[in-house]
């Protein structure tokens, strides 16, 4: 999709609902999205334009995601303002958020409202809607245990993926039964589900704001597992965190054991270089 492709979608755009767009600048956005902050007659906006072939569903996936993280009420997000789609583009308006300068206690605030977060609970593991991990799928269909949800919604089809892209893993059921043993018998939690330091921002009042969510009601731990993943966390808000809302005893030996999903995701879109990694926490589980 070209540029002017993109100035045509903003204009129709701001004709469907009402505002003049004064100016656009490019964000940068990624390898999927194409993100732009526009100056319009209502105020500043960000709207991303992606492929509406390629990726169907993905900003209707992502508005679901803002919205629940708005009505939990615990962290900041953005507002979404309209999803839809123009010809051969899809697109997401989103309120544009101003960074700020942290404040002195912005990780015990995160780490506070990150528990926080993680007390909305639900009958079922899962999400209403299937979603996206990036350019993936991610699929959320009801279980009613933490074991089922994480083997069958997580681990399963993203093992099929890899297969398919000729990374063949061994000893599976081994592994998944030796997984389910060691996962904690909590209610499900909702979590943004892509917690990595790329998907959070510090506001215009120097607090967390999420962006980018990939959510669903799941075993909360696979936060703080994708926090510890790449780093950009300082170790004060895990402390924050379990003083605020209790972890299972040994979750930071379980730690690997949900890193193993994110790893999986890395290694079907970014290749080998994650092969390694994987083997590693499945050779820990066989």
């Amino acid at each position: 999709m070209s540029v002017q492709n993109d100035e045509k979608v903003i204009k129709q755009l701001g004709e469907q609902h009402n505002f003049q767009v004064k100016t656009s600048i490019s964000l940068a956005g990624g390898s999927i999205n194409r993100v732009y902050l526009l100056r319009t007659s209502e105020g500043e906006r960000v709207i991303k334009i992606n492929s509406a072939t390629k990726f169907p569903g993905m900003f209707a996936a992502e508005k679901a995601g803002l919205d629940a993280l708005k009505i939990a009420k615990a962290l900041d997000a953005p507002e979404v303002f309209a999803v839809g789609q123009i010809e051969e583009s899809a697109y997401l308006l989103l309120e544009y958020k101003k960074e700020g300068s942290q404040k002195v206690h912005f990780w015990e605030v995160f780490g506070q409202q990150l528990a926080q977060l993680h007390r909305n609970t639900s009958i079922n593991f899962g999400f209403p809607s299937s979603n996206y991990i990036g350019s993936l799928a991610q699929y959320n269909n009801a279980e009613s245990s933490a074991a089922d949800f994480y083997i069958h919604q997580r681990l399963e089809p993203q093992i099929k993926m890899a297969s398919e892209r000729g990374f063949l893993l061994q000893n599976l059921s081994r592994v998944f039964k030796n997984i389910a043993l060691e996962i904690p018998n909590e209610p499900p939690a909702l979590i943004h589900g892509d917690l990595w330091s790329g998907n959070y921002l510090v506001n215009q009042e120097g607090l967390p704001c999420l962006i980018d969510p990939a959510v669903c009601y799941g075993p909360r731990e696979m936060d703080l597992a994708m926090m510890k993943l790449f780093g950009g966390f300082p170790e004060d808000v895990f402390q924050i965190y379990h003083s605020a809302f209790p972890l299972e005893s040994g979750w930071k030996e379980r730690l690997s054991m949900w890193q193993l999903y994110y790893l999986l995701v890395h290694l079907n879109i970014f290749g080998s270089s994650y092969l390694p990694q994987v083997k590693k926490v499945i050779a820990g589980f066989s």
